[in-house]
């Protein structure tokens, strides 16, 4: 595990802004850039507050305020739409990882040229014509730093991941400000989500040193400040705190990736539409123990920066029990007549699962879920 001597490519985006109200210094790189047509990609709450970007009425500035959590193909498909009319010199991203998902695919698929099938997978989009920014409003994703995106397949119930530099961001506005309004249940969850993402990169076949400093920090830092957060929404440093965690968890994202425990909480998502953060944290503290025996050190760092200790599972459990998320499946309308199945449809997720420190097996799957039930 950390194998300093594999190969490794370590991307981040050109231009990151970091601080309280930043997010208006994208209108002025924008206007540096000469781009006149703007398309912001939000979902509604934040579709309202698109003049603290900045833009003036100079700018021709479209929203698109209508994503959705867990985009699937029907929304990417009117993000599209607008995008085509639009031809704009810049997308931005602005809210949660859905909308930075969108974002990225409305700027490499808004000219036509490819189609969301053309591009699943790695490394197949083509190119992009937009300059392309993020704005995150949430501390979670990590999407504003990374190079996929992910959509959901409802029919077919499953995830499909796109990854590409061209889906880098040219410019990140990360601005703390805008998640002072999050309410303390999507804070937590975020926060987990953020967290799951440093863990799982840490705890992984693919770990190396150079994003091991940005995983460990960012489990410190969650550690110290989420709770903080959740406490007490209006914390300024906790929330600066946790988007510097949630980027570097985006960091981790691209050249390690997440393993076993994203696979085993995608099908929460997708078949019973539980949101992203909280189906991570959900299925956290058993993926964890589970992968103990064979990463010991690194899980002993983890229960250490979060504050806790004893038995694995049970320490992380309260750990996210402790930020008032509810961590049973059962009591979140999941039939436990769907662990079945569901596990066959998380064993299918090899990209994820092969990362993983421990081999996975489906039962073990099914084992884990009736863990979290």
């Amino acid at each position: 595990m950390a194998d300093v001597s594999r190969p490794l490519s370590i991307i981040h985006p050109p231009i990151i802004e970091c601080g309280a109200g930043v997010a208006s210094k994208v209108a002025e790189w924008a206007a540096s850039k000469g781009a006149g047509k703007v398309l912001v990609v939000a979902d509604a709450f934040n579709a309202d507050r698109v003049g603290l970007l900045g833009f003036g009425p100079e700018t021709k500035v479209e929203v698109f305020g209508d994503v959705v959590p867990e985009p699937d193909i029907a929304n990417l498909d009117a993000v599209l739409a607008v995008t085509a009319e639009l031809a704009p010199d810049l997308v931005v991203g602005f809210g949660g990882g859905s909308a930075m998902d969108l974002a990225k695919l409305a700027a490499v698929l808004g000219d036509g040229g490819q189609t969301l099938a053309d591009v699943v997978g790695a490394h197949l989009v083509k190119g992009r014509r937009p300059l392309l920014a993020q704005v995150p409003t949430t501390a979670g994703t990590g999407s504003e730093g990374g190079t996929r995106s992910l959509v959901t397949d409802t029919q077919n119930a499953r995830k499909m991941a796109v990854e590409s530099l061209y889906m880098l961001a040219d410019m990140v506005a990360l601005d703390p400000q805008l998640t002072v309004s999050l309410p303390p249940a999507l804070t937590a969850a975020t926060g987990v989500d953020a967290l799951a993402h440093c863990v799982e990169s840490y705890t992984n076949v693919k770990a190396h040193p150079a994003i091991d400093v940005y995983a460990t920090e960012g489990i410190r830092l969650i550690g110290r400040y989420l709770g903080r957060a959740v406490e007490n929404g209006e914390d300024l440093e906790a929330r600066t705190a946790l988007a510097l965690a949630s980027l570097y968890g985006g960091f981790c994202l691209g050249p390690v990736n997440t393993a076993a425990g994203h696979a085993v909480a995608y099908p929460l998502g997708t078949r019973h539409h539980i949101a992203h953060g909280h189906a991570n944290a959900v299925i956290f503290p058993h993926v964890l123990a589970f992968n103990a025996s064979v990463a010991p050190e690194r899980t002993a760092f983890v229960l250490d920066a979060l504050g806790v200790s004893g038995d694995v599972s049970q320490a992380a459990l309260q750990f996210c029990e402790n930020l008032g998320i509810e961590m049973r499946m059962s009591r979140l309308g999941i039939p436990e007549a769907d662990l079945e199945a569901m596990s066959g449809e998380a064993f299918a997720i090899k990209r994820l699962l092969d990362n993983n420190p421990r081999e996975v097996s489906r039962e073990d799957i099914l084992g884990i879920y009736k863990a979290a039930y």
